[in-house]
């Protein structure tokens, strides 16, 4: 490839425009006419909290979406992006958060995979290599070699892989989703220079993050989404303020109801699990608290955060690297979930479809699942009692419809993770761990599932809920945590918070 610099656009005309965009999913508008504009040589960062469509407008940038309404034009001409190849033909690539390479191959196959130099139909892999060796020149790589295997690489050099394919392609415009997400400072002063280098020969780069610091260093202009709109755009990012942006992000109009919090018990309440300096590598770092019975505590956090991991963790599905759990009294060894299951924790992952459900298996099955001792005696299965409590379960959660034979596939986001609920309140859990409950769930049904927490917890069972929703952390949950980085970097009373002191820490990395 030439390693000519991109001309821009002296006129200052956008290299990129998109103009009421709508994207529907079944039961939820995801994009509702959001406007963006991205210059040659400008790095164009994209805001917005978790569900305001960041991700669905650059899956319709890349092709991996079609919107139903709406117009894209590229370098002035209308074009429709309707496959990622038809988007990376344009011009147009996107490095996602999770990187896309294979392991195994080197570093030349990634860069040129699938339009690999192959005059007559014979990959030249000495001239493939020479050819990743120039792009990644380009990039101040020279130090990583075209023959290296690919999955031996640091992750910010597979970032580096993952640009020089990008360029690879003649790639005029590079779309990057938290691009420091798993890096050190050091790493993204890198990235940083990097990105500022690519610019200079004419590339624009829409930089998705969520940490104003890097917006301010890197960018040149925002764009903030909010509710699948563009409710700001053409903002000067060295210069707008995180009140201003944290302004922007919030203020949404609150369409579910939470259920009051009970009065604070005038006596202490049993603890039921004490989390003590826990850490998981660099992932999680030292995070200590506590969950009592018949408490909720909320984890807020952006993707990334550690929140996740850190319910992994207790769970026993993560090896903790430091620290303790104690849960009912006793330390729970590290790494084991059946240690865990047995002693009464449940987890509610946040990918329900491929982590927690059989959606080909019946409703029934998916429920009894972890509670078959309770229906077996001397080795033989009493199905007549497997049906009946599975049956008293449903009906309790109002799963709807109430069938136990049907499939859990053809349930509702909302019914299906009410399938989830009953299958750990089927046995004895005394602590619920739940990641992002309400994902993919609509508006009606997260009402019925945050009167459901709410109950689960008068009941005495003790609830850790993680949610990237803001408003629903606070409605929900009694004690809050703040998550940044692996770090907690505030908790308390869920009371004495609101939307915009979280999110303010969130973005800035200080406690309130």
């Amino acid at each position: 490839m030439s390693s000519e610099p991109v001309p821009s656009d002296p006129a200052g005309s956008p290299l990129l425009s998109m103009s009421g965009i709508v994207k529907d999913f079944p039961g939820v508008r995801a994009l509702d006419g959001v406007d963006l504009e991205v210059r040659a040589g400008e790095v164009h960062c994209l805001l917005g909290q978790n569900g305001a469509g960041k991700s669905t407008l650059i899956k319709v940038l890349s092709g991996a979406h079609t919107p139903d309404t709406g117009e894209i034009r590229w370098q002035g001409r209308p074009v429709t992006l309707s496959t990622p190849t038809a988007a990376i033909n344009q011009g147009i690539a996107t490095i996602y958060q999770e990187l896309d390479l294979v392991d195994g191959l080197s570093v030349a196959e990634n860069i040129y995979l699938g339009h690999e130099v192959a005059p007559g139909g014979i990959t030249r892999r000495r001239a493939q290599n020479a050819a990743a060796g120039e792009v990644l020149g380009r990039l101040g790589h020279t130090d990583i070699s075209p023959t290296r295997e690919v999955g031996t690489l640091s992750s910010a050099r597979k970032q580096i892989v993952s640009m020089a394919r990008a360029l690879s392609r003649q790639a005029r415009l590079i779309v990057m989703d938290e691009p420091s997400a798993v890096l050190a400072q050091d790493e993204v002063e890198n990235l940083f220079r990097v990105i500022r280098e690519l610019t200079g020969q004419g590339v624009a780069v829409v930089y998705i993050s969520h940490r104003l610091e890097e917006i301010r260093a890197i960018g040149d202009r925002l764009t903030v989404l909010k509710d699948g709109r563009t409710v700001a755009t053409d903002l000067p990012a060295a210069s707008t303020s995180t009140s201003e942006v944290v302004s922007l992000m919030t203020g949404r109009s609150i369409e579910y109801v939470f259920p009051p919090r009970p009065p604070k018990p005038t006596t202490s309440r049993p603890t039921l699990l004490t989390v003590d300096h826990l850490s998981l590598d660099d992932v999680v770092r030292d995070v200590s608290f506590t969950v009592a019975e018949g408490q909720i505590v909320g984890i807020a956090g952006l993707v990334g955060s550690g929140r996740s991991e850190l319910l992994e963790t207790l769970y026993g599905a993560r090896r903790r690297t430091a620290g303790a759990v104690t849960f009912d009294g006793r330390v729970l060894p590290r790494g084991r979930v059946t240690s865990s299951v047995r002693r009464g924790m449940g987890l509610a992952p946040e990918e329900r479809k491929s982590q927690a459900l059989l959606l080909e298996e019946s409703v029934l099955r998916n429920v009894s699942l972890s509670s078959l001792p309770h229906f077996s005696r001397f080795g033989w299965m009493s199905r007549r009692k497997e049906r009946h409590d599975v049956t008293a379960g449903l009906a309790s959660l109002q799963v709807r419809p109430s069938d136990p034979g049907r499939p859990a596939r053809t349930l509702s986001g909302g019914n299906q993770q009410k399938v989830v609920l009953a299958r750990w309140l089927l046995g004895d859990t005394r602590l619920l761990l739940l990641d992002e409950p309400t994902r993919g769930v609509d508006v009606g049904a997260r009402t019925e599932l945050y009167k459901l927490i709410r109950q689960i917890a008068d009941d005495g069972v003790g609830v850790v809920v993680v949610s990237s929703d803001v408003p629903e952390v606070l409605g929900l949950a009694d004690h809050v945590l703040v998550m940044r980085d692996g770090t907690a970097i505030h908790q308390g009373p869920a009371d004495e918070l609101d939307e915009t002191r979280v999110l303010d820490m969130i973005l800035e990395g200080t406690a309130a």
